[in-house]
C-alpha cells in the first residue's frame, strides 16, 4: 500500500456489477467527476489490500465502465460486485477552503456551541437531500444533522472537531 500502513483510505468507487462478457466492471463513483475514480493509481479493498489498476472505457452519469487489470472474464467480474474500491488519502488532490472529505470528517469530536460534547463524528450520508453529518453520542445513540454551515458552523480539521448548533426541534 502506498505510504504509511496506517494511513486513511478513501472510498472512491464501489462495484455495481460486471459489465460485458471480458471482465469489465461498472461502477458507482462517489468523486466529483466519475472517471476520476481511476485517476489515482491502483485502488484497494477495505483492508488495504492492492485489487488493481484501471483504465476508463466508458464514462457515466454517475459511474464508470473499466477494464480492472487481471479481471478478464465475466465470472472474475461477478465475484467483485459490491466491493468498495479504495485509495489512500494521500493521494487525493488537496481541498478547498470549505472542502472536505467524508473520511477527513469521520472521527472528528462533536460539540455543540457551548462547548459541550456531543459525540464523534462516525459517518457522511447524502440520501438525495445534502450531506448528513452521522454521530455517535456516549450512550450509543446515533444523531443526524444537516453538514450545513448553519447547523456546523465550525469544522476544525487540525483541533479534532466539530461545532454543532442543532436545529430548533418543532413538535
Amino acid at each position: 500500500m502506498a505510504g504509511d500502513a496506517a494511513e486513511r483510505m478513501v472510498c472512491v468507487a464501489a462495484v455495481a456489477t460486471a459489465h460485458g462478457v471480458r471482465g469489465h466492471l461498472k461502477l458507482k463513483t462517489f468523486t466529483e467527476e466519475p472517471e476520476n475514480a481511476a485517476a489515482y493509481g491502483p485502488v484497494y479493498d477495505q483492508n488495504g489490500k492492492r485489487l488493481f489498476t484501471m483504465v476508463v472505457e466508458t464514462v457515466l452519469d454517475n459511474g464508470l465502465i473499466v477494464k480492472a487489470e487481471g479481471i478478464t472474464d465475466r465470472n472474475a467480474a461477478e465475484r467483485l460486485r459490491g466491493t468498495a474500491l479504495y485509495v489512500p488519502r494521500s493521494v487525493l488532490p488537496a481541498t478547498g477552503k470549505d472542502e472536505f472529505y467524508h473520511e477527513d470528517l469521520i472521527g472528528l469530536r462533536a460539540e455543540d456551541t457551548s462547548g459541550a460534547l456531543l459525540g464523534e463524528v462516525v459517518g457522511v450520508q447524502d440520501f438525495g437531500a445534502g450531506d448528513i453529518l452521522e454521530v455517535r453520542a456516549g450512550d450509543g445513540a446515533l444523531l443526524d444533522f444537516p453538514f450545513t454551515r448553519a447547523v456546523v458552523p465550525v469544522v476544525d480539521l487540525a483541533g479534532g472537531r466539530v461545532v454543532i448548533d442543532p436545529p430548533v426541534e418543532v413538535e
